[in-house]
Order: structure tokens, then C-alpha cells, then sequence
């Protein structure tokens, strides 16, 4: 492919005289005369040894500089932080996970406008590294293709298989009595048993599966387990579709519109993904300048069949949907039931529905069930509102037998509070848990909460417990639990307000989060707030509490396209 640097970012690094210092240290670094010619490609990994879910990425980025270079560009790799959620979870450090998302975001884009990249492949592994990363590419618009860097292989323990997510149930099971030390010591060497992301429908598997329904990522790509030398080819491939993408001058926004976005939060509902797509899905769309909700997220939920008994609702793994045909298969099925807008763009240079035109749905396999006959005829979360949630809040139904909760509520102000409480046996059944100023202004940060949420499970408590809170859930979640309720407890929310022995109502099945107190108690009590002292007031944490905004809107820190003047792909 022959490119017009003139017309590209790179010209003000490598066009004309005045960019002969620039040039010298293209020339310090191996490159020739040609390679400065060529339009120049970021490549972004979040390589690193914090976790599994990375560890593969460099090996995959060398394979798409090859596919760059065989289409003609000249990659440039770089790489960014993560924040690993599996190793940040249950202690002060969560507080860092979602930051790190717009940590990513910003990095990238810094790195991309202060050497004027023409266009962008970004690799991902752990689960906010995956919307980070889609976010810049939506925010800078320079053409850009995404690829996920492969789900980990699935634990085998006596006989079944299991993921990061029975570890921290076996917590639980262990502070009752139900397994002993040697076995849960035994299962946690089992558990991870090679890189790659956590292997159920949790938050990476749930962005990895919209990055292909938005159309940010080749079909078929998320599926292959990351230690597979197949996700080579993908990596080749996506290496040679962002030089297509660029000749064709095809960009993110022509790819992320209002469709895609409900393409994505269908595929999300069917597959029982992870509540943190309601957060990551309006994040993305604000970059496009698109407003796009937690409420937009959860009314397509209700509209949208359940088809996919996938870990932690359901039966199987990542691995086994890879064996049957991937996240095609998945989208597929919702094709086949008109659940999706056939005609978005993908990078493919193809739309969604032409992609799939082909593929045929496999009869002989219980992972992904057809549209006709789901598993539930609604999807795998459910949005709240009421007196408690009048921002609202989310709840993911998926494999839940119980759909209602009434309960008197116990009060944390912290998750090492209530963690404590139920590792000491004092979270009894019908208690309803409040856990508050978690939210992303008052933690800040927005923590997860799967350390408590599976140690209530593990202690057989899943459906005889409900909790709430202005925080947010693992995608490993399970049971009755209800997060981003807003406005959160730091914004004088009536979940700070909440007293313990109050009566809280949930019903999923009518979406609504009530405590049961008059309007003229809640102001009262609102008149006698103050709010929480917090320790982080120097540092990054800081900072995102001071631009934060509510988790309904994605917990943005800053206002998108929509007020933007010129997107940097047209410096």
C-alpha cells in the first residue's frame, strides 16, 4: 500500500526539513530511510508481570508489527500500566482498578499525540485494560484495531474445572468449616494453571466478547486462549487490518455509533457478563460524544434473551466456548433472533452482519443456546430504581433462583468492615448488607467487591443475603448483589443516609431498590449528614475524586467529543 504522509500525523515528525532531528533518532533506533516514509503504528500492549492476564502480550505484539510491516507501515511498540484486579481485590489496593482504566486511556493517548502515531493496535488482558484501551481509540480517532490477549486456561480440582473465582469462594467455605485449609491450599496452585485472563464470563471475557460486537476487534479474535500459538495469526491479522483501515479511512467513530453500542450491551445481557459493562460501555460512548447510560444498558437487558450458561451463572468456561467457535457463535445466535443491527462497521472493513453471514450455528453443544430457546427469556442483569437508587443501580440476575429481597440492613462504611463481619460469621441469612462510600468519588475509586461477595457465597449465604452497595462487582460475582446504586453515599446519596436495622426492599423483577422510610425521614437525616473524612487527599487517587462523575454516566473524568473542537487524528 502506497500512503500521502502529508495528510497524516506523522508528517510532523518525519516530512520536510524541519523534522531532520526528529528523524535522527528514527535513525538512532535501526530505522531506514524507508521506515520513516511509511506511516508510523502504535502498538500498545499492557505487557507486564503484575498477573497472568499479560504475561502473553509482548509475544502477541511482535506478530502484529509483523502484520504491519507485511501491509506496509512501521509499528512503534510501547506499553502501559494495569491494574490486576484478581491481586488488587479484597484490601486498600482495589482502589487503584478502575482509576487505572482512565490511567490506560490517558497514557496512550499522551504517548500517541507526542510522537503523532497515524493509527493504533492495542493488546489487553486484564479487565479494565480492555475499555481503556477501546476508549483512547474512540478518543483519539485515528483508524485502530483492538485485540484481546486470550482468556487463561481452566483449573481442574477433583475432577472439575475451576477458575480464580472458586479460589476466593473457597475463603468462605474455609471460615465455616466446609473446606479445609490443605484443600484450599490445594486448589489455589490448581486454579490458574497458565497466562491468560480469568476463564469465566467476568469482566475481561465480557469486554473481550463487546470489543468484537462493537466492531473494535476482528471476528473471532477474542476466543483463543492466550497460550495458543493460534492467537498469533489474529495478531498478524490485526497488524495488517489497521494499514487497510487507514487506506480506507475508516476511524473508530465511523465504527463505535449508537447501534454498535446496543449491538454491545446485547451481547453483554445474553452472554451474563459482567455488571462492569454498564460502567465501561457509557465510558466508551462518551468518547464518541454519545450519551449512553447505565439505563440504556439495562433496558436493552430486559429486551434481550439469556442463551449462554457460561461461569459464574452458568456451567462452562472461556476455553469451551473457543471450542465450539467463539464469541461468532455467540453473536450468531442473536443474528439468527434479530437482536442485533446487522449493518454496523466493523475493522473488518465489512459490517457485522456480513462477517457472520457465513457461520454456522453448531446443534451438537450446550454453551450457547439459540434465541428460541433460552435460557431465560430476559438478559443476565437487571437495572433498579427507587427511593434507595434514584441515579439507579444494577443487579446481575444470571443463574439466580431468587428475584426478591426484604431484609433489615447492617451498615459497613468500608468493605474491610463488612469483609470482617462476614469472615466472623455475623452476616446471618435475610440480612441485607450495606457496604457504602465506595463509590468512584468516596472510595474513591469504585472498588470491587468479590472478596466478600464470594466469601457470603462460599459460606452457602448466596441467596439468603442480599447486599448493596455504591460500589461495584467482580464480574466473578454471584448471588444477590446490587452495585453502582447512586447517588453514591460521598454525594449525600440515601445510601449514606441508611441506619442499621432499616427495612430494604429489592425486586428484580419490577426493578426497583427501596428502604422503606418516608421522604420526610430522608431529608430529615440528609439535614444532619456530613460528609466522611477521607484519607487520600494528595496522589492520583485524589486527583480522579476530584473529576470523577457518577457511576450511571460510566464514572467519567472528563466530557468526551461532545465537547471537543478537533479530534487529534485531524491535528
Amino acid at each position: 500500500m502506497k500512503f500521502d504522509k502529508s495528510k497524516l500525523p506523522s508528517r510532523h515528525v518525519s516530512v520536510g526539513v524541519k523534522s531532520s532531528g526528529h528523524r535522527s533518532m528514527y535513525y538512532a533506533m535501526g530505522l531506514k530511510k524507508e521506515d520513516i516514509e511509511k506511516p508510523f503504528i502504535g502498538v500498545a500492549t499492557t505487557w507486564n508481570e503484575a498477573a497472568p492476564c499479560n504475561i502473553t502480550l509482548s509475544r502477541q505484539a511482535q506478530s502484529v508489527k509483523k502484520g504491519v510491516k507485511a501491509a506496509g507501515g512501521t509499528p512503534r511498540e510501547f506499553t502501559t500500566i494495569t491494574v490486576t484486579d484478581g491481586i488488587a481485590m479484597g484490601h486498600a489496593g482495589m482502589k487503584s482498578s478502575l482509576i487505572s482504566r482512565e490511567i490506560i486511556a490517558d497514557s496512550v493517548e499522551l504517548t500517541m499525540r507526542g510522537h503523532c502515531y497515524d493509527a493504533l493496535v492495542g493488546l489487553a488482558g486484564c479487565d479494565k485494560s480492555l475499555p481503556g484501551l477501546m476508549m483512547v481509540m474512540v478518543r483519539l480517532n485515528v483508524p485502530s484495531v483492538f485485540i484481546y490477549g486470550g482468556s487463561i486456561l481452566p483449573g481442574n480440582f477433583k475432577g472439575k474445572d475451576v477458575t480464580i473465582a472458586d479460589v476466593f469462594e473457597g475463603i468462605g467455605k474455609h471460615s465455616t468449616g466446609a473446606m479445609s485449609k490443605e484443600d484450599l491450599f490445594e486448589l489455589e496452585t490448581l486454579a490458574c494453571p497458565s497466562g491468560g485472563s480469568c476463564g469465566g464470563q467476568f469482566t475481561a471475557n465480557t469486554m473481550a466478547c463487546v470489543s468484537e460486537a462493537l466492531g473494535l476487534a476482528l471476528p473471532g479474535s477474542a476466543g483463543t486462549p492466550a497460550v495458543y500459538e493460534e492467537r498469533d495469526k489474529f495478531s498478524v491479522s490485526s497488524g495488517e487490518a489497521v494499514m487497510h483501515l487507514l487506506e480506507k479511512k475508516i476511524r473508530p467513530r465511523d465504527i463505535v455509533t449508537r447501534k454498535s453500542l446496543e449491538n454491545a450491551a446485547v451481547v453483554v445481557a445474553a452472554s451474563g457478563g459482567s455488571t462492569n459493562a454498564a460502567l465501561h460501555l457509557p465510558a466508551i460512548a462518551n468518547e464518541a460524544g454519545i450519551k449512553f447510560t447505565l439505563e440504556d444498558v439495562t433496558n436493552i437487558s430486559k429486551k434481550t434473551p439469556y442463551i449462554a450458561d457460561l461461569k459464574p451463572g452458568g456451567k462452562y468456561v472461556a476455553k469451551d466456548l473457543y471450542e465450539i467457535g467463539g464469541v461468532p457463535i455467540l453473536i450468531k445466535a442473536l443474528l439468527e433472533g434479530g437482536f442485533l443491527h446487522e449493518d454496523c462497521m466493523t475493522v473488518s472493513g465489512k459490517t457485522i452482519g456480513e462477517n457472520h453471514k457465513d457461520i454456522i450455528f453448531p446443534s451438537d453443544q450446550k454453551v450457547i443456546y439459540k434465541t428460541s430457546k433460552p435460557l431465560n427469556p430476559t438478559g443476565g442483569f437487571v437495572g433498579l430504581k427507587g427511593n434507595l437508587a434514584p441515579e439507579g443501580a444494577i443487579v446481575k440476575v444470571a443463574g439466580m433462583k431468587r428475584k426478591k429481597f426484604k431484609g433489615k440492613a447492617k451498615c459497613f462504611d468500608s468493605e474491610k468492615y463488612a469483609l470482617d463481619a462476614v469472615l466472623k460469621r455475623k452476616i446471618k441469612p435475610g440480612d441485607v448488607v450495606v457496604i457504602r462510600y465506595e463509590g468512584p468519588k468516596g472510595s474513591p475509586g469504585m472498588p470491587e467487591m468479590l472478596s466478600t461477595t464470594a466469601a457470603i457465597y462460599g459460606q452457602g449465604l448466596g441467596e439468603e443475603v442480599a447486599l448493596i452497595t455504591d460500589g461495584r462487582f467482580s464480574g466473578a460475582t454471584h448471588g444477590f448483589c446490587v452495585g453502582h446504586v447512586g447517588p453514591e453515599a460521598a454525594n449525600c446519596g440515601a445510601i449514606g443516609l441508611i441506619k442499621n436495622g432499616d427495612i430494604i426492599e429489592i425486586d428484580a423483577e419490577k426493578g426497583s431498590l427501596k428502604v422503606q422510610l418516608t421522604n420526610k425521614e430522608l431529608i430529615k437525616r440528609k439535614k444532619k449528614w456530613k460528609p466522611k473524612k477521607t484519607e487520600y487527599n494528595s496522589g492520583t487517587l485524589w486527583k480522579y475524586s476530584q473529576s470523577v462523575g457518577p457511576a450511571f454516566n460510566g464514572a467519567v473524568t472528563h466530557p468526551g467529543a461532545s465537547k471537543e473542537k478537533k479530534s487529534y487524528a485531524d491535528i
